[in-house]
């Protein structure tokens, strides 16, 4: 039984000192996507393409209803008289609208996040292919991201001398006008 003791004693002792050299060469680092793509100059294009492009379908969505609610002032003008015939099918009418209001809207809805998608799907590429030269070229292990989506902030500590963004914006080709503001919940 003392035998046994010992070889894993010095097993576990062995694997314990196998692994402290690779974990002291690890180095881990953090970037801000958000805010490396907030100072990013073809952001601010992508910004105003997509609130045009919410204008657009607001503007749309606010003509379908205007056009709705006309025809209910219409149809509630009516005189007691109006026949029943004419009544159906003013109220079919209605209907119709609201049901094509309601799919303007998850219509909408959807367009909006696929051009979203396509603006910036492209600009996050780029950025991450950024991290990981920056990553690669200043020895660093890991990178992690202040905020996960749905999630919020994953670090419970962070050293601000390992916030690489301002190295991904260099890299990028863009000065940072300030540093990455400190995230709170």
């Amino acid at each position: 039984m003392k035998i046994l003791f010992f070889i894993i004693s010095c097993g576990l002792a062995a694997s314990l000192s196998a692994q402290s050299p690779d974990q002291s060469a690890r180095k881990i680092g953090f970037a801000d996507p958000d805010f490396i793509l907030s100072q990013l100059p073809e952001f601010k294009k992508i910004e105003s393409d997509l609130k045009t492009h919410g204008s657009q379908l607001e503007n749309e969505l606010k003509a379908k209803y205007n056009e709705y609610q006309a025809k209910l002032k219409a149809y509630q003008s009516m005189p007691a008289t109006t026949p029943d015939a004419i009544k159906a099918d003013k109220e079919g009418e209605l209907s119709a609208l609201q049901q094509a209001i309601e799919k303007f809207k998850q219509d909408a809805q959807s367009s909006y996040q696929k051009k979203q998608a396509d603006l910036l799907n492209p600009i996050q590429k780029k950025i991450g292919d950024a991290i990981e030269v920056v990553a690669k070229e200043n020895g660093y292990s890991f990178i992690t991201s202040l905020q996960v989506p749905n999630v919020g902030i994953i670090l419970l500590y962070k050293d601000e001398k390992y916030n690489i963004s301002d190295l991904v914006l260099k890299k990028l080709g863009v000065t940072p006008t300030a540093s990455a503001p400190p995230k709170t919940n």
